[in-house]
């Protein structure tokens, strides 16, 4: 995949702002080497640190799921579905104990909404007895239920359960999915956990680790917190109940500790290099992982979604590629290509969740002479990722012309926000604002454009698009773009680095929160070794990328494509 992968230049990414020589090092070599952590909206630096729950006589005992058995569960279901005739279920204590009814009790309740239990004895037998509380009607609000029996969440806590996600390689989607997979097991096959059900403030890098906050609607921490003992990769903590969910960009950014392992620099070019950043900072493009990682960008599909094109969207999704790709989706697209069949190539595919699962399940429902319909199957913000893609193209290559034409200073006809308003500039008002107050729009219907040559620039790139820069708003709703203003120049908060030695290629250079919580010791850096790292840490609003931070300090290609063959270079 990497000889086909895109390069920066591809996307737009040709410029630097400092004057320093750059020198070599790999990025991400591990994953543990790029750690993210949330910084909350009141500004505090989010971490994993506390693994207990909170206090709350309400909920059941963790083991309620555990003293049914498998045939109880599935008489329990039928049941619960009125698919049992006779209208009750009986289960036998066979340790009467009040402790023992009391959680068989809590176990059908809480594992079955709509059911009620009573105690009955016979012949010198108890049984608990489960029948129902409603009729059918009630059944279809219990099977989206969002929590396992919404009646029973008390009034006095918050509907939604908040805590800190610990997770490492795995994207904030991917966690989510894994998450809402694991709530259910245990659980009937009715009770369902949406993913949606799940908030977060922003999606974080997969080849990383990442702390950040999310909330869970009606299910307990205690719940939450059973979860630590059957997922690898994955922490939750610092759990407390809250009334509201999160929303996406509600957080003031990220702070990131990065590690670049085997660097070629000497410390001074480091320290000017580092003070550079902190200083003046770096060009704020739009990272390589905006634009996918295989031989088909995705701003090459929003380009096709905006001209309305829908047979080069599915071809650009479907078609096969130059690049390694796993076996059954090399496999999908043969068939695709081969027969143009969306059910025979959709069984190609063992898991049906990716985006060309999903877009061959759309043609099979709506066929192909129904395309918009088959990719509205697509989750909105995956089909708003393909058009966001295609602004972001536009903003990187223009801002490199940008700063090629008229360098690190403010000129008239830039713009500058004021307020929530951007305004061009003057002549007489250059000489009171700096590179870093200028913006560049996102192409869209609300914004304005800068009035120098730039400003014909985004005319022209769309021009030869076949599309009209005055025309962003789209037949469909979804795909117009109202667009939005993003600062040219931005520079890094908390800069802080050193130069590390080490000997062994696969010792951890970072001390993580679970390695804290786990009462690890940190790393202790030899004062000579084989091998040198620069290890710094930054914090950056939202929506900016450190690996474009990096690249500046590096002065390097920081795609997958780049970084694979330095890897390759380096460990041969």
């Amino acid at each position: 995949m990497m000889k086909h992968g895109l390069t920066e230049k591809d996307v737009g990414i040709l410029k630097f702002v400092s004057k320093h020589e750059g020198f070599s090092g790999i990025l991400k070599e591990r994953y543990s080497d790029f750690v993210v952590h949330e910084i909350s909206k009141e500004g505090t630096v989010l971490h994993l640190d506390d693994l207990s729950v909170p206090v709350d006589s309400e909920d059941p005992p963790l083991d309620v799921s555990e003293v049914l058995t498998e045939e109880q569960k599935k008489q329990l279901e039928d049941l619960q579905q009125f698919k049992n005739k006779e209208g009750t279920v009986s289960l036998e204590v066979l340790e009467d104990t009040k402790e023992k009814r009391t959680l068989l009790h809590q176990a059908v309740k809480s594992l079955f909404p709509g059911l009620e239990t009573k105690t009955e004895e016979r012949e010198g037998r108890r049984f608990i007895v489960a029948y129902h509380a409603a009729g059918k009607k009630a059944l279809a609000e219990l099977r989206t239920a969002p929590a396992p029996r919404k009646h029973s969440w008390p009034k006095s806590r918050g509907n939604f359960c908040h805590c800190t996600l610990y997770k490492e390689n795995k994207d904030t989607m991917e966690a989510i999915n894994v998450l809402s997979k694991f709530l259910r097991q245990g659980c009937p096959a009715s009770f369902v956990i949406k993913p949606n059900l799940i908030s977060y403030m922003g999606t974080k890098d997969k080849r990383a680790i990442t702390v950040q906050r999310i909330a869970v609607q009606k299910i307990t921490a205690q719940r939450l917190s059973h979860l630590n003992t059957c997922l690898m990769n994955f922490k939750l903590g610092n759990f407390s109940y809250q009334k509201h969910p999160l929303k996406l960009g509600e957080l003031q950014g990220n702070h990131f500790t990065v590690v670049i392992r085997n660097i070629s620099g000497s410390n001074e070019q480091v320290e000017l290099a580092m003070v550079s950043l902190r200083e003046t900072g770096f060009i704020n493009y739009y990272g390589m992982q905006r634009f996918g990682t295989t031989a088909v960008p995705t701003y090459q599909v929003g380009r096709a979604i905006l001209q309305g094109n829908w047979k080069e969207v599915i071809d650009l999704i479907l078609k096969p590629r130059p690049g390694a790709e796993k076996g059954y989706l090399v496999q999908c697209r043969e068939e695709w290509a081969r027969s143009q069949d969306p059910e025979a190539a959709l069984r190609k595919l063992p898991v049906k969740r990716c985006v060309e699962g999903q877009l061959l399940r759309g043609l099979s429902s709506y066929g192909k002479n129904n395309i918009i319909a088959a990719f509205g199957i697509i989750p909105r913000n995956n089909r708003l990722m393909y058009i966001h893609s295609y602004q972001s193209y536009l903003w990187n290559n223009l801002v490199s012309r940008r700063i090629e034409e008229f360098g690190l200073k403010a000129v008239p006809g830039d713009l500058v926000l004021r307020g929530a308003t951007a305004e061009p500039l003057s002549e007489s008002e250059v000489a009171d604002y700096s590179i870093h107050d200028v913006v560049m729009p996102l192409p869209g219907f609300d914004v304005i454009y800068p009035t120098h040559t730039i400003g014909d620039g985004y005319k022209e790139m769309m021009e030869a698009d076949n599309l009209d820069i005055n025309n962003m708003r789209h037949k469909i709703r979804d795909y117009s773009l109202s667009g939005a203003y993003r600062k040219i120049i931005t520079r890094p908060q908390d800069v802080s680095w050193e130069v590390i030695s080490y000997d062994d290629l696969k010792i951890p250079l970072v001390h993580t929160d679970v390695e804290k919580l786990e009462g690890k010791l940190p790393p202790v850096y030899p004062k000579e070794g084989k091998y040198r790292a620069l290890r710094m840490e930054f914090s950056l609003p939202p929506s900016c990328y450190a690996t474009m931070a990096i690249r500046e300090v590096l002065k390097m290609d920081t795609s997958i494509k780049n970084q694979t063959q330095l890897n390759t270079v380096w460990l041969r």
